[in-house]
């Protein structure tokens, strides 16, 4: 996660073929050519609005499907424009109730929850387990609450972390970091989304649990069969 400055033909150039002279130099670890083999094989580019308001902070979001657990605001370091543990932002931490992000809350849980898998084609898939959205205030300095736009910034449904445990979290300057250096307060609340998690997916489980059944016996045969779908 970093800044850096290019030529619009310079950063069209690096999407579509990637790493050349008329692409310029790039400090980013990808190679580009986001585009190549097609759809068929996952190239694609995602045009999104830049939210100058990012150096201000987003909001994190931790869901259980449809059950808000916990709201982080991770703010960038001074400078920086990006809120990604291990870059030096800053988390706070906030209850699912929290009033000062009721307006944004409410309006994601009750209004647009629902629409997420439809919008992404996928109807009959069920929301995630364990999934965060990541917000960004996209209004003008002034808005009143009521009438302030967030953006979704991101959604993550693949590997996610509790944020709670980073303190556990090994990097350069933490190699040896364990699971005994997360405060006992943030265990209870890392333990609190296991639990969530956990009974969630036991009631998933249950719900697939079809009744014993026995097929009709043939040729005076006793058999015996049950299915567990």
């Amino acid at each position: 996660n970093h800044a850096e400055e290019h030529t619009v033909a310079e950063f069209i150039e690096f999407c579509v073929n990637g790493r050349n002279d008329k692409s310029g130099e790039w400090t980013s670890k990808g190679v580009g050519k986001y585009l190549e083999g097609g759809k068929e094989a996952g190239g694609q580019l995602v045009d999104q609005r830049f939210c100058p308001r990012i150096v201000e902070g987003e909001l994190r979001y931790n869901l259980v499907v449809d059950q808000l657990v916990g709201i982080i605001h991770k703010k960038p370091k001074e400078g920086g424009i990006s809120a990604v543990g291990g870059t030096g932002s800053i988390y706070t931490y906030y209850g699912p109730d929290e009033k000062k992000f009721a307006n944004l809350t409410n309006g994601f849980l009750k209004g647009d929850l629902n629409k997420i898998m439809p919008a992404l084609g996928l109807p009959d898939e069920p929301i995630p387990l364990w999934w965060t959205t990541d917000f960004i205030l996209a209004s003008e300095v002034g808005t009143k609450p009521e009438d302030e736009k967030w953006i979704v910034g991101e959604f993550n449904c693949s590997c996610v972390g509790i944020s709670k445990c980073l303190p556990a979290y090994c990097k350069d300057d933490t190699p040896n970091a364990c699971y005994d250096d997360i405060p006992a307060e943030d265990k209870k609340e890392a333990a609190r989304y296991g639990e969530a998690m956990g009974k969630v997916a036991r009631d998933i489980l249950d719900k697939r649990v079809t009744k014993v059944t026995a097929p009709p016996v043939r040729d005076g045969a006793d058999q015996t069969c049950c299915s567990l779908m």
